[in-house]
């Protein structure tokens, strides 16, 4: 009788330990569980926003208007930020020129040439005032790219280089002949590199400049209002 009840307890005990075995088991295969579902849930959060970034376009909110009125530019304070562009309907015609300085106040001057749009624009204090059409170089001899300050002035200059040509106005921008010059400015016309403008036009641009002015050439490159005329 004892023998059998030693038999049953025996049995019974190793039952017990099974069991408590197989839940040991299960509580350990379960545990990464846990850290698995959390991952899972921050790759989603991940996709979320990658696809809240892709459907948004760059430089927009979703506050943003649709047609939206531009604001005033701000009066930074900076010089050689855009504040005032001329009202010009159209692209500029050779031959045209346009200068309105009326209750701009005095400040930097700077001067823009685009090669692809053929426009000199001249700035002061960040207000347009003057643009025109201008002569560029050809391909044998082109115009550079880059800032240059103004190195020299004349009122009165002739070419030493092309048969004496006439170069009234003149404001030296590099020293092997580049210059910003009065010209007769129209179409089929080119220079050996010098920026032509309208004579009138560039003899009120003379009368502005100073040596150091920056001259700016670029090809292509758009500015607006607020925009850096000088990244420093």
């Amino acid at each position: 009788m004892d023998r059998a009840v030693k038999w049953i307890l025996g049995a019974t005990l190793a039952v017990m330990c099974a069991i408590g075995a197989v839940f040991a088991a299960g509580q350990w295969f379960a545990e990464p569980d846990g850290p698995a579902q959390t991952a899972q849930a921050d790759i989603q959060n991940s996709n979320d926003v990658l696809t809240a970034s892709m459907t948004r376009p760059i430089g927009t909110t979703s506050e943003t208007p649709s047609n939206p009125k531009p604001d005033p530019a701000p009066d930074t304070g900076r010089p050689f930020v855009i504040k005032r562009i001329l009202p010009i309907e159209g692209p500029i015609k050779y031959g045209e020129w346009y200068w309105d300085d009326d209750g701009v106040p005095d400040g930097p001057l700077v001067m823009t040439v685009d090669l692809d749009a053929r426009v000199l624009s001249v700035f002061r204090d960040g207000y347009e005032i003057g643009a025109t059409a201008v002569l560029l170089g050809t391909q044998d001899h082109p115009t550079p790219l880059g800032t240059f300050p103004i190195l020299e002035m004349k009122k009165e200059n002739y070419s030493s280089i092309y048969d004496n040509a006439p170069m009234p106005y003149t404001m030296r921008l590099t020293w092997d002949g580049v210059s910003i010059h009065g010209s007769q400015v129209e179409n089929g016309y080119a220079s050996h590199g010098c920026i032509g403008a309208p004579n009138p036009f560039a003899a009120k641009l003379f009368a502005l400049a100073s040596k150091g002015d920056k001259v700016i050439i670029t090809r292509g490159k758009m500015a607006d209002i607020g925009d850096p005329l000088i990244i420093q």
